[in-house]
């Protein structure tokens, strides 16, 4: 079974569609058109009864949605009839609370003056959260945005391990899932490469003359093309125009 992510020109080239409940990565710079893709996913699979959860570590999810709903995929109404959900588990402590609370507290106060908000999501976290959702919900699919907000600066070898076992419990839960990853293509190759059952590669242009572009680089038990695919912002959000 597929996934299809409608995507215009995508799902032609690897097949119809996205080989359903495995995990795929979108890596890109900033501006590189992943979360635009991942929205779309969403709305497309939410318009034909499959739930969608958009988990952000970053970004307000009302930006998200504001941003979003300037294309026509529906999204306000997918939201109200709970077809998409949001999962925000980004920073919530608003600036100014440090200084509100040095006012109270006296110079001889063992407290620390100098609070910090809590820890960044683990994978375990996050995981239980999306998990706790999908049975909620019934969601079929998953977007997480960005992963390198749960990345840890342990030894790179338990990172490695723990990333890889973040990907099989994803596995795992039968959804069809979008891991989104902001490092800059190709720095860095990391252990969600291997890991993951698909990886999509979004360039930005180098020059005023060139285009968007997104390349397969990787998608199990799928023929597919590995060239760049040039594609553009439309009224529906991205539009795959084929190799240039």
């Amino acid at each position: 079974m597929k996934a299809e992510t409608g995507i215009e020109g995508l799902d032609e080239l690897i097949g119809g569609g996205l080989p359903q409940g495995r995990v795929y990565l979108l890596n890109g710079s900033p501006g590189s058109g992943k979360t635009t893709f991942g929205m779309q996913y969403l709305t497309h699979g939410a318009s034909f009864g499959a739930a969608g959860l958009y988990v952000t570590l970053m970004q307000n999810s009302e930006h998200i949605v504001a941003d979003i709903s300037t294309y026509s995929l529906n999204l306000p109404a997918l939201l109200k009839m709970k077809k998409i959900f949001f999962a925000d588990l980004g920073p919530e402590m608003e600036y100014g609370y440090m200084d509100e609370l040095k006012e109270v507290i006296t110079p001889k106060s063992d407290m620390n003056p100098y609070p910090v908000e809590g820890e960044p999501p683990s994978a375990s976290t996050v995981f239980k959260k999306i998990a706790a959702h999908v049975a909620a919900n019934d969601i079929k699919r998953v977007v997480v945005d960005p992963l390198s907000s749960i990345r840890s600066n342990q030894d790179e070898c338990l990172e490695k391990m723990e990333m890889a076992r973040f990907v099989r419990n994803l596995q795992a839960l039968g959804c069809t899932t979008l891991l989104i990853d902001d490092h800059p293509t190709p720095v860095r190759v990391s252990s969600e490469h291997f890991a993951a059952d698909g990886v999509i590669l979004f360039h930005n242009p180098a020059s005023d003359d060139e285009d968007r572009s997104l390349q397969i680089i990787k998608m199990r038990g799928v023929p597919h093309p590995i060239s760049r695919q040039a594609f553009r912002f439309g009224e529906k959000g991205i539009e795959v125009l084929g190799r240039r």
